[in-house]
C-alpha cells in the first residue's frame, strides 16, 4: 500500500493526511498505516524496495511513501500545523535541527538503534540541534562526503603522488598545468557548486563549533576565515578558462571524458559521471588543505537521517520500521543503490572509486559541512560564488558576517 508523491502537494492535502490514519482496516484494529516522508527523490526506488520487503515481514503495517517536490518547504509547514509524518527521512542540516528544536521528535537516547550508529554523525546531529537541547532526535543512516575525485589513468600518465599536505596538493596541481592539463574541472555557474571547494578548505580549518560561537557574539567570519579564503581562491587560479560558464551537469560530462584531473565534489557526483562513460576509471582522496597529513580530516555529513513524530499513534510500529532500516543488510543496500556511506557501523562502502577514503571513516577522522550550520535564508552560496568572483575577501567576509546576524536576529 505504497504511495509516492511525485506530483504538486498542495497544502490543503494536510488535512486528508490527518484522516489517513482513520481508514476501516485500522478503525478494525487489523493493520496500521505508517506515514513515511522523504526529502529525496533520488532515493524513491531504493525505498520502494525496502517498504515492500518490509511489509512482507509485517503484514498488519502499511507503509504510505511520500517524496513530494518542495520537499523541505513542505515539512516545515506541516511542523507549523502540527502535522508531522510518522517516520520522516531528512537531510542533516539546519532545517532538521530547525524541526528539533520544536521538541517534536522522538528521542532516541538509550536505544539499541542508537548503539549501532558511528558516533561522530551522532554529534554531528547533535550540534544541528544545539548543546542546549539534549537528546537524539534522529538515526544517521546514510552519510556522504566532500572529497576530490580524480581521473587514475592521467594521474599515472603524470607521475602524481596522491597528495596528502597542501604543499602536495600545491605541487601536483602544477605537474598537471605544466603538462597541459585542466589541473581542477570546475563549474561554479550555479551557485550551490561554489560549495564543496568552500566547505572542504572551511571543514578543516575552522573549528567545528564556529557556527555556536558565532551566534553567542564570540567570532567572525573575518576573524576565522582568512586562511578559507585564501587557500580557496589560490586553487581556483588551477581551472580552466571559464570557472563560471559551466554547470554540474556540463561538468560531470566533461569530467567523465577526459577534461580534467582534478573535481572537487561529492561521491554524490560519481553515479552522474559513470552514467556518460561508464568506463571512467576514478579515484577518491581528502582535500589536503592543512600542512601535514595527520591534520586532516574528511569532510563528512548526514545526508540521510530517520526521525519519528514523538506524537504518532503509531509509535511502536513506527520505531520497528526505523530498526527495520538500520539492520545491517538494508542499511548495506541503501548505500550500495544510492553511492552514499553508511552512518551504521561496521556498514562500509565497497566500492573501489572510495578506496582512498574509505579509512576516514573506519578510523572515525571525520569533520561536518560548515555551511549545514549556516542559517536558512542566509544565502552563503550566493555570497561566496561571489566571492569567487571578485576575489574581494575582506569585504565578501563581512557581508557573510552581516547576513548572519540580519537572519539570525530576526
Amino acid at each position: 500500500m505504497r504511495v509516492v508523491t511525485k506530483g504538486l502537494y498542495a497544502l490543503g492535502l494536510g488535512a486528508a493526511l490527518l484522516l489517513a490514519g482513520c481508514g476501516s482496516d485500522e478503525s478494525e484494529g487489523e493493520e496500521v498505516t505508517l506515514e513515511f516522508f522523504s526529502n529525496k527523490s533520488e532515493n524513491i526506488d531504493t525505498y520502494e524496495a525496502l517498504i515492500e520487503e518490509f511489509e512482507s515481514q509485517n503484514p498488519d503495517i502499511n507503509v504510505k511513501f511520500e517524496s513530494p517536490p518542495e520537499a523541505n518547504t513542505i515539512i516545515k509547514t506541516r511542523l507549523t500545523k502540527n502535522n508531522l509524518p510518522d517516520v520522516m527521512s531528512l537531510g542533516g542540516d539546519a532545517i532538521f535541527g530547525e524541526i528539533a528544536r520544536a521538541d517534536v521528535l522522538h528521542d532516541f537516547s538509550g536505544s539499541e538503534i542508537l548503539d549501532n550508529v558511528q558516533n561522530s554523525y551522532v554529534d554531528i546531529l547533535g550540534a544541528l540541534v544545539g548543546s542546549e537541547y539534549e537528546g537524539a532526535y534522529g538515526i544517521p543512516y546514510a552519510t556522504n562526503a566532500n572529497a576530490v575525485i580524480y581521473n587514475k589513468e592521467k594521474v599515472e600518465e603524470l607521475g602524481i603522488e596522491i597528495p596528502e599536505t597542501w604543499d602536495e596538493l600545491i605541487n601536483a596541481l602544477e605537474i598537471a598545468q605544466e603538462a597541459g592539463e585542466i589541473p581542477i574541472y570546475y563549474t561554479l555557474q550555479e551557485t550551490w557548486t561554489a560549495m564543496p571547494l568552500w566547505n572542504g578548505v572551511a571543514g578543516n580549518l575552522v573549528p567545528p563549533d564556529f557556527a555556536e560561537r558565532k551566534n553567542e557574539g564570540e567570532t567572525t567570519f573575518l576573524e576565522e576565515y582568512g586562511l578559507v579564503a585564501d587557500r580557496a581562491l589560490e586553487l581556483l587560479q588551477y581551472g580552466h578558462d571559464n570557472n563560471f560558464g559551466y554547470d554540474y551537469n556540463d561538468g560531470n560530462r566533461a569530467f567523465a571524458n577526459g577534461e580534467g584531473v582534478f573535481y572537487i565534489q561529492g561521491n554524490w557526483v560519481i553515479p552522474d559521471i559513470l552514467t556518460y562513460n561508464p568506463d571512467a576509471d576514478l579515484g577518491m582522496f581528502v582535500l589536503p588543505v592543512n600542512e601535514t597529513a595527520e591534520e586532516n580530516e574528511l569532510v563528512s555529513g548526514v545526508d540521510v537521517l530517520l526521525a519519528v513524530d514523538d506524537a504518532t499513534e503509531h509509535k511502536e510500529e513506527a520505531l520497528k520500521f526505523v530498526e527495520f532500516l538500520t539492520k545491517a543488510e538494508n542499511a548495506q543496500q541503501y548505500i550500495d543503490e544510492q553511492h552514499a556511506f553508511s552512518g551504521i557501523q561496521g556498514v562500509m562502502q565497497e566500492d573501489e572509486v572510495f578506496e582512498g577514503i574509505n579509512p576516514y571513516f573506519e578510523e572515525d577522522r571525520l569533520t561536518s559541512f560548515p555551511d549545514h550550520y549556516y542559517p536558512i535564508g542566509m544565502g552563503g552560496d550566493n555570497l561566496i560564488q561571489e566571492f569567487y568572483i571578485y576575489q574581494n575577501k575582506e569585504e565578501s567576509l563581512r557581508e557573510l558576517d552581516e547576513e548572519w546576524d540580519k537572519v539570525y536576529n530576526r
